[in-house]
């Protein structure tokens, strides 16, 4: 019956596992797949002494190879991050630091999110691409030559971006290919064999820079009026370019499948999706802040940004710091109404209908807080871009008593019922609140601890403490052994114990 639940632990001692031989062929392989060259050459340039490598869950089994490589040609000490603590896509500068390493290089597909804490190398790998399967696809979904197109890609494919832009830029004049690139602050560093080179980009062209990619819009022209093609399987990436870039059309290529195809995804659909979390944000009343990266820049300053907007805003907020999340880890906290979730670009626009309570984006929190902030179908992803001198940063206006007084109650758009919208200056001051209130003729108003009144509504609150009730006694030896058997227990129901023996 055990085994229906659970593994045997003896079948789990007894497992083989078979660890395939590299070949020679396989090693030079790995040479050029992880460019250990560069890598070496960028751990001595700098004289690093102790290495911290990253590997997503699908690279694992090359990690030992790799550190054996990289420690064999630079005499460093490589350390292996496995298991990451939030998503693969990100830097994990928390497990490095606790093994002190001096740099971090990053192997597989990134979200190109900016660190600060330690130096930074991405290795993306090289997966296999028909260049000229790929644009023979973008020929025929973009049948015009004069069609104003923006090339992106996943990082894995940016090997093969330079020859796609040979074959495409001579027919195609107005395609704009992007290219990848870190913050100049954040101290990471991109392999030069695997960008493009920038020479395309004019210098009076509109030059746009978002999540690690940067490229040229023709002059008058912005990035509405030009198509979307992205070379990559579907996933968190693409999603995130459709989602910021909704008036765009997109098209994709999958190089696994050498197939191109129009995304046919309803943005407006998903994005109604979205604003639906918003109205729940509207009407929660606790707001749990889920810290969900500990690398991506500025994750500190938008936390603080989300506590000051919450507070202004009348809610109550705590903060969560659990690793990766799942359905049962929030099930946890029926206290709260609606989740936050401080991401990078792609982990944040997750998929809440699973869970117990919506998890919202940093944007659609401040879209319910912030009455300044209008719903435009803008979307942003990134949390930085809300901080002060952001592209979509949203001052959160001072309150005011004529304000306050107009803007006492709203409607829920879900529920229909009356809603507070906005705190008292007393509030937003931190004035301790008064249990007994004015009450006039038609209102009556009175302000309580959300928190607590959950708590009194709660069948069971907790052991009671019965102050003043019992008697002040003396520390007496408690009971010994386990809870299946005590051994004062023992003593007493000792009959009862050999009693099926003599049946």
């Amino acid at each position: 019956m055990t085994d229906a639940f659970s593994s045997s632990s003896e079948a789990v001692l007894q497992r083989t596992v078979n660890v395939p031989t590299v070949t020679s062929h396989h090693a030079g392989n790995l040479m050029q797949l992880y460019q250990i060259a560069e890598t070496c050459h960028f751990v001595t340039s700098n004289q690093f002494k102790k290495v911290a490598l990253q590997f997503p869950d699908e690279l694992l089994p090359d990690a030992v190879r790799v550190s054996v490589e990289i420690e064999s040609e630079t005499k460093a000490k490589t350390f292996i991050l496995g298991d990451t603590s939030y998503g693969s896509c990100c830097v994990d500068e928390v497990a490095a630091e606790h093994v002190r390493a001096d740099c971090i290089v990053h192997y597989g597909p990134s979200c190109l999110s900016p660190c600060r804490r330690l130096p930074l190398l991405h290795v993306f790998g090289e997966r296999p691409i028909d260049v000229q399967q790929c644009a023979a696809a973008f020929k025929e979904l973009y049948p015009d030559c004069q069609s104003h197109v923006i090339i992106l890609y996943d990082v894995t494919y940016s090997h093969a971006i330079g020859d796609l832009t040979t074959l495409l830029c001579d027919i195609y004049p107005n395609v704009a290919v992007s290219l990848l690139k870190t913050d100049c602050s954040s101290g990471a560093e991109l392999i030069k064999d695997s960008c493009v080179e920038s020479d395309h980009l004019d210098s009076q062209d509109g030059v746009i820079f978002k999540f690690g990619r940067q490229f040229s819009v023709k002059k008058g022209q912005s990035v509405d009026n030009y198509s979307m093609f992205y070379i990559g399987q579907e996933g968190l990436t693409l999603t995130n370019f459709m989602m910021t870039w909704n008036h765009c059309a997109f098209s994709s290529f999958n190089p696994e499948t050498c197939t191109g195809r129009v995304e046919s995804v309803k943005i407006n659909k998903a994005l109604m999706k979205r604003y639906y979390g918003v109205e729940r944000a509207k009407d929660a009343s606790v707001v749990g802040i889920l810290v969900g990266t500990l690398g991506v820049a500025n994750y500190l300053t938008i936390i603080d940004q989300l506590k000051d907007i919450l507070h202004k805003a009348g809610k109550k907020s705590y903060m969560f710091a659990m690793g990766k999340i799942n359905v049962p880890k929030l099930a946890n906290f029926l206290e709260i109404d609606v989740y936050v979730l401080v991401a990078c670009p792609e982990n944040s626009l997750l998929d809440s209908s699973e869970f117990y309570r919506p998890v919202v984006t940093p944007f659609e929190m401040e879209l319910a807080c912030n009455k300044q902030r209008e719903w435009t179908g803008e979307y942003v992803t990134d949390f930085r871009d809300l901080l002060p001198g952001g592209s979509s940063h949203v001052v959160f206006p001072e309150p005011s008593q004529s304000v306050i007084e107009e803007e006492a109650t709203d409607v829920s758009l879900i529920t229909g019922a009356l809603r507070a919208c906005s705190t008292t200056s007393s509030e937003i001051n931190g004035t301790s609140e008064s249990s007994l209130v004015l009450r006039n003729q038609t209102l009556t108003v009175a302000n309580t601890n959300t928190a607590a009144s959950f708590l009194a509504g709660r069948s069971w609150q907790g052991l009671e403490p019965k102050l003043g009730q019992t008697p002040v006694v003396k520390a007496v030896e408690g009971r010994r052994g386990i809870a299946i058997a005590y051994e004062e227990e023992g003593v007493g129901n000792k009959d009862a114990l050999t009693s099926p023996q003599k049946s």
